[in-house]
């Protein structure tokens, strides 16, 4: 826009913000625009002043400046800018207002001014006076939008926006020639505004040559790199002995392109973070590109081993790759804010990465629905989509044309997932920081930005998986403890047992990282995975890419049946043997396009992070993907064929791991199977406990049960907030109580430990303070059953003496509080409403859930029977578990469906269109499935024609005539014990 008004020189002064700043910089220097950076600081719409950096000094200073009331929100900016070295400061022009002006200060006059400048005491003083233009709209269409976010942010309607929060139509960029026009009687504001720009220069490299990286982690990079050979060859006797000529040329090679890319610092300063995660027992688990080397091995950042697995260096660095390897490191969600306050303690220049977060089309038709004032019913509509554009009134109209402009405009700032940079200059020698509630210092600027300027990440990322299979260990060595400790990194030990093996080729993997899930049981399957490599490789083809290219289902096909393999591109073959020619790694792409593209290393990865959707806009991925078909022409390969593979690269790249990554997460999917194959029981606790995988609570507790465990509700003398484990009953924790306040929790378990168990429901009253509702909650769990009284008993009894006798706080008295005996009337309750309270308190019962159905089938038709019945139509009954929503390639709405069968185990079922919408998922339950059965490579799936909810029998706590007809025809209650009716049958594991 600048260029196309002869406009060469141009300041970017966003409202209290910095996001744009570098962007902006990278991009004028493109079109040959000088560009000067500044702030337009402000308290809401009410402009305060406006600084410009003279240079990259004073920009800093702009930003430390600017982050002070980023950082406080309690702090108004004043009406007179601080003295900040190498800044000029520009007021703005505020009739009767007297302003001292330092030499570096001016008075901004915009167009609307002149008038009155003419006859103000100003007008003498003109060799104080700049141009203050505002640009803030292209035109007529960028007004309206932003009025229309203005009223957004100050949740107004439109009608009602004031004035004073909206800009002024005329914000928009004028021809240079025209500007001039506007000020030809001032030409003194036209020469001090040439003036204060010719003072400005800002400079950054966006080369990515050098990393702005901190640059040493001793105090020379010499020293760092005497300390990187030292560590690294420290660690051989760990990894490897002995150690080979293979191993050492390796590290040599690795070593001296890390010190040439100058890199050494960050492999360094990740070494220290694991260092300390160390020392605090933290488990964690290093992946991405950067498991690919043999030194990040060596020094145990990951344990992934390249040799073994062969993986492809150039993918890990190359002296074309500018930027350096990736680590992304997992620790526990338990452990991994400890590790970042490490970091921030530890490193001087750091801050957390921001996501710029924008406005998706149905949010802005919710906002710019109310903005217009249109009811809810209506704005409902509009979300939905179901609608003729032509049919719409006016407004209704309108909102939509407005959310579709603002989509993807920016809304406003996040935190990236996992991203921190360590820089070796201040971080406001960058970018402003603002303070979000994680209450750490965070760039104005997103990881892409960042990478620009040379500076790169740390991923310090959470899981749960971690969580579990150090908590694991822990419930094994306590419920265990005449057993050895285990040594759960001896990788090597579990990649040769065949328990791992047997639970690997027959998906028998609930709770295990990464393994879990319906679609990957089923590639499992599908595969007959049975060893790491197999696991590996599975990991990366279960991305959504490698599905949609086809060549997932391919690469079954080479597995299963070798002579399919003669059909694989002989070059594919060649480049890639391991994987019969299929793309299964990022590092394949790297291959395919060097090797059979004819490109560079370097060309190679701009066009797989092109594929990552990184650089997708960038000119530079679209002028490699033009240079991969020139150079295929070129080489005489045929078309239809350099066109089908890249296909294959274009449908999978942006989703495919890294092959060092997929190991990595294969590693830790290893030692969660370990756990579950030898302390099935324990590991489900520590699942549980850990809030889970893929799947909800319920299952993780049917899992359990499917082993042997003997599952109990929350009990006031037993239970810990979390679930804990005695043999093989498992009684679960008080967190699991949804309505239960933490700090009855709390109150229970210290008053517990302190003065020793709870013999009665008096004894409790009298210890723990408690509402009648928080003790209506525990009664109704069953929590008080070990004193063997019916709880409709209890409730009696406590809404008798709570009131009277309930303890406000923890008081010391002299006398026992003398209590009045109620004489209650003999209750009974049943175990139907034992699962009704279970279902309302916990979420699930505790129980099979086959025994609440209103009218039993008695179909013997099981999970078990269906490999038998290829090409019936069958029905069985299922519980359901999840559901998988997704499209068919026409846009139309389809499902992917779990159940559990009445033994407990798996049904998988399509819902294709028009089945899906004709017989749609009704929430939990269990339902009548009916459909044909289709097997391909031993997986078993149901095409679904027809599916109905099954009811279940009426609420017997509220249906009281019905309770003891009810009782009487559920004869399989009548040994009901300890809160659990008959469970799903355990089946061998």
């Amino acid at each position: 826009m600048a260029s196309a008004n002869g406009i060469n020189t141009l300041a970017l002064t966003d409202i209290n913000n910095t996001s744009a700043s570098l962007d902006f910089v990278r991009l004028s220097e493109k079109h040959n625009i000088k560009p000067v950076l500044g702030v337009d600081f402000r308290n809401g719409a009410q402009q305060q002043f406006v600084l410009l950096a003279k240079n990259n000094n004073g920009f800093k200073n702009i930003n430390s400046y600017l982050s002070t009331f980023l950082h406080d929100d309690t702090l108004k900016i004043p009406e007179t800018a601080p003295e900040l070295n190498d800044t000029f400061v520009i007021y703005p022009y505020k009739n009767g207002v007297n302003y001292n002006l330092k030499h570096n200060e001016f008075l901004g006059i915009k167009p609307q001014d002149l008038n009155a400048l003419k006859f103000s005491k100003w007008n003498k003083l003109q060799h104080k006076l700049v141009i203050l233009k505002t640009v803030s709209f292209q035109n007529k269409k960028g007004f309206n939008t932003h009025r229309l976010l203005r009223a957004i942010d100050n949740n107004t309607l439109l009608s009602k926006l004031s004035k004073n929060e909206e800009g002024q139509p005329n914000d928009i960029m004028l021809p240079y020639n025209d500007l001039c026009d506007t000020y030809n009687e001032f030409p003194q504001l036209i020469k001090n505004t040439k003036s204060v720009l010719e003072g400005c220069q800002i400079e950054f490299n966006f080369s990515q040559e050098t990393p702005n990286n901190q640059k040493s982690y001793t105090k020379t990079e010499a020293s760092d790199f005497e300390l990187l050979k030292k560590l690294t060859y420290e660690g051989l006797p760990y990894r490897y002995t002995p150690s080979t000529t293979i191993i050492r040329e390796r590290i040599k090679k690795e070593l001296n392109i890390i010190k040439e890319k100058g890199f050494v610092s960050y492999f360094l300063i990740n070494w220290r973070i694991l260092e300390y995660a160390r020392s605090k027992g933290y488990y964690h688990v290093g992946r991405g590109s950067g498991a690919n080397s043999i030194v990040a091995y060596l020094l145990r950042i990951t344990d992934v081993d390249p040799v073994e697995l062969d993986l492809y260096f150039e993918r890990f660095i190359n002296l074309y790759r500018k930027n350096p390897p990736d680590f992304d490191i997992d620790f526990s969600w338990t452990d991994r804010d400890d590790v970042t306050n490490f970091i921030f303690k530890t490193f001087k220049n750091t801050a957390l990465i921001t996501v710029y977060n924008t406005f998706k089309f149905k949010a802005a038709v919710r906002e710019l629905g109310k903005v217009f004032g249109l009811p809810k019913t209506e704005i409902d509509k509009l979300t939905r989509g179901k609608y003729q554009i032509q049919n719409l009134d006016k407004l209704s109209q309108l909102v939509i044309k407005y959310s579709e402009y603002i989509q993807g405009f920016p809304n406003y700032l996040g935190i990236h997932a996992s991203g921190i940079i360590i820089s070796e200059k201040p971080i406001h020698y960058y970018t402003a920081t603002f303070l979000p509630p994680k209450g750490y210092a965070t760039t104005h600027f997103d990881m892409v930005v960042a990478e620009d300027i040379g500076l790169y990440k740390f991923d310090i990322l959470s899981q749960r998986g971690l969580g579990k299979i150090k908590d694991a260990v822990q419930i094994v060595k306590y419920n265990h403890p005449e057993k050895a400790p285990i040594d759960i990194h001896d990788i090597k030990r579990f990649k040769q047992d065949k328990r791992i093996k047997y639970l690997l080729k027959n998906a028998k993997a609930i709770g295990c990282f990464y393994v879990e899930s319906p679609a990957m049981r089923m590639l499992l399957k599908k595969l007959q995975v049975d060893n790491y490599l197999g696991l590996v490789a599975a990991s990366s083809i279960i991305r959504p890419g490698v599905a949609k290219s086809g060549m997932m289902r391919e690469y079954i096909l080479r597995y299963r049946y070798p002579e399919r393999i003669k059909k694989a591109h002989p070059v594919l073959l060649k480049i890639m043997p391991e994987t019969y020619g299929v793309m299964v790694y990022q590092e394949d792409v790297i291959k395919v396009a060097h090797i059979y593209g004819g490109l560079t290393l370097g060309e190679a990865d701009k066009l797989r992070r092109g594929m990552s959707g990184k650089f997708r806009s960038r000119e530079e991925f679209l002028q490699v993907k033009q240079l991969f078909f020139n150079n295929c022409k070129q080489k005489g390969e045929a078309e239809a064929t350099t066109q089908d593979i890249w296909r294959q690269i274009e449908s999978f790249a942006g989703y495919a791991f890294a092959k060092g990554h997929s190991a990595s997460y294969a590693v830790e999917s290893y030692q969660s199977l370990f756990l579950k194959a030898y302390f099935p029981l324990e590991y489900m606790v520590a699942t549980i406990n850990n809030f889970g995988g893929f799947y909800s609570t319920e299952l993780y507790v049917h899992e359990a049960r499917m082993h042997q465990g003997i599952i109990e509700a929350p009990c006031i003398n037993q239970s810990f907030n979390q679930t804990i484990i005695k043999g093989k009953t498992i009684v679960l924790g008080f967190m699991f109580l949804h309505a239960l306040e933490q700090k009855i929790s709390i109150r229970i378990i210290d008053e517990r430990q302190k003065n020793g168990i709870f013999k009665s429901l008096d004894h409790f009253i009298e210890r723990v303070p408690i509402s009648i509702e928080q003790i209506s909650i525990l009664i109704k769990i069953n929590a008080f059953r070990f004193t063997g009284i019916n709880k409709r008993e209890l409730l009696w009894e406590a809404h008798l003496k709570i009131s009277k006798t309930v303890i406000k706080d923890h008081v010391i008295t002299l006398f026992k509080t003398q209590r009045i005996n109620y004489k209650t009337p003999q209750l009974s309750s049943s175990g139907l409403e034992h699962a009704f309270d279970e279902m309302e308190l916990l979420g699930f019962p505790l129980c099979n859930p086959f025994h609440l159905l209103q009218n039993p089938t008695n179909n013997p038709l099981r999970a078990t029977h269906l490999i038998r019945l290829e090409n019936k139509i069958i029905t069985i009954e299922g519980y359901l578990v999840t559901v998988k929503n997704t499209r068919t390639a026409n846009g139309k709405t389809m499902h992917f469906g779990t159940f559990l069968d009445y033994d407990g185990n798996f049904i998988d079922t399509v819902h294709f269109p028009p089945i899906a919408s004709k017989h749609p998922f009704r929430g939990k339950g269990i339902y009548s499935i009916t459909g044909k059965i289709t097997v391909e490579f031993d997986c078993v799936t149901i095409e679904v024609s027809a599916m109905e909810r099954s009811a279940i029998i009426e609420d017997p706590r509220y249906a009281v005539n019905s309770i003891n007809k009810t009782f009487q025809n559920k004869k399989s209650f009548a040994t009901h014990k300890a809160n659990q009716l008959s469970p799903m049958s355990p089946k061998s594991i």
